[in-house]
């Protein structure tokens, strides 16, 4: 043996094999969760592994709570083989989506079915107050599921701005009182007790259409939120785009309308965008148009539909204002789709053609768009996906564990 070479490790040795089950455990839950129940042969045909591999794998995750048997399929002669399949009551995930007016929650098992939801008035002044609501509503939707809080495995919670890890606070929420203070992430973990994400609700939703709604066969797609704020999710070959900062798609800022506002101060909260595009803008243009005071967009909306000539105006300047922004993402972004949601986004149909006319006087680009499929309900799905993968690594991980604890004090 020459001076540069080590003799064979025994610690390599010994670990490789538990290493290699966990790998061979991981990909056949994967499976299961991705394609649904199976047959020991159909898994070793799927994941390319041997059957004894496969029993042994199973095995160890059955006995674990993570597997369990499922019956047999029908067939027309012989014995079938067992079916398998992931046990989805083996974790559960949180989603909770904070508007300006309301707080939408639901609870999921691990494969992203719902077992209960919850909908309550934002009456939040304060950051403390919101947090505190939050968590009382958390406690509720988890009573309705016949769980306690601390059952939970992942909570994910959607709301307007970005995270900044280093402070634990949420920068760019200006339509949420007090959201931004610092150590606000902290607060709302300690409150709730369980292991918790927080995200940008437009990032959120965007997964949300990407999981289960309009932009399920998309690779590369923008998602724009118009709502109470404005905000843009963008999904590159299946994962979003973040951005260094983790602010990429906070297009509420972009100065693409005239100089701001006099006296505003510098950073100002909202951005020249937003104000010109999010659903107060749409009740400004209506009654500068000539419709009475104490409308929502929705009314707006809905008056149009109806013909009212006013409403119909409002439209048309919403509609030229979002083709400056669709613009833009175009000329930047070149999407396969655009999906559009929030409670102004999901009026596209209103919308498009004024859109349309409007972007055909600065650009040949013609994108695909679409209104998303999950409404009011896109950031709220998009926490449950983000969630499931956490919670399915988390029960993974210390199911397993015990599992093998429970095996070396046997021995």
């Amino acid at each position: 043996m020459s001076p540069t070479e080590r003799p064979p490790s025994r610690l390599t040795a010994a670990v490789a094999p538990s290493l290699l089950r966990e790998m061979n455990q991981r990909l056949l839950l994967d499976l299961l969760f991705s394609s649904g129940p199976a047959t020991r042969p159909q898994l070793a045909r799927d994941a390319g592994l041997s059957q004894p591999t496969v029993f042994a794998a199973l095995s160890g995750l059955e006995k674990a709570g993570l597997v369990r048997p499922a019956g047999r399929p029908e067939v027309s002669s012989g014995r079938p083989a067992v079916l398998y399949e992931a046990d989805p009551s083996a974790g559960s995930v949180v989603g909770v989506d904070i508007g300006r007016n309301w707080l939408h929650l639901v609870l999921a098992d691990l494969a992203g079915d719902e077992v209960a939801r919850l909908d309550v008035r934002n009456t939040a002044r304060t950051s403390r107050s919101l947090v505190d609501q939050v968590s009382v509503a958390v406690q509720q939707l988890t009573a309705r599921a016949g769980l306690t809080a601390e059952a939970v495995t992942h909570t994910v919670v959607g709301s307007p701005g970005v995270l900044d890890p280093h402070r634990g606070r949420v920068r760019y929420a200006g339509n949420l009182p007090g959201w931004q203070r610092a150590g606000l992430a902290e607060a709302l973990a300690d409150k709730l007790g369980m292991s918790l994400t927080i995200d940008n609700d437009a990032n959120l939703a965007a997964l949300g259409e990407y999981t289960f709604g309009a932009a399920r066969k998309a690779r590369q797609f923008a998602y724009l939120h118009i709502g109470t704020g404005v905000g843009l999710g963008l999904v590159i070959d299946g994962e979003l785009y973040r951005g260094f900062n983790g602010s990429a798609g906070e297009v509420g800022y972009l100065p693409i309308l005239g100089e701001p506002p006099s006296g505003e101060p510098q950073w100002p909260q909202r951005g020249m965008l937003e104000m010109a595009l999010a659903a107060d803008a749409v009740v400004r243009y209506a009654t500068e148009a000539g419709m009475a005071d104490n409308l929502t967009a929705e009314d707006v909306f809905l008056a149009a539909g109806n013909g009212d000539p006013a409403a119909r105006q409002a439209v048309v300047t919403e509609a030229r204002v979002l083709a400056r922004l669709v613009t833009g993402i175009c000329a930047f972004f070149d999407p396969e789709l655009v999906v559009v949601g929030g409670g102004v986004g999901q009026n596209l149909a209103q919308l498009e053609h004024p859109m349309r006319e409007e972007m055909a006087r600065f650009t040949p680009m013609r994108p695909q768009m679409a209104a998303g499929d999950l409404g009011a309900d896109a950031v709220v799905r998009g926490a449950i996906a983000t969630g499931i993968h956490i919670a399915r690594e988390i029960v993974f991980t210390s199911q397993l564990a015990g599992t093998a604890a429970g095996g070396d004090e046997a021995g």
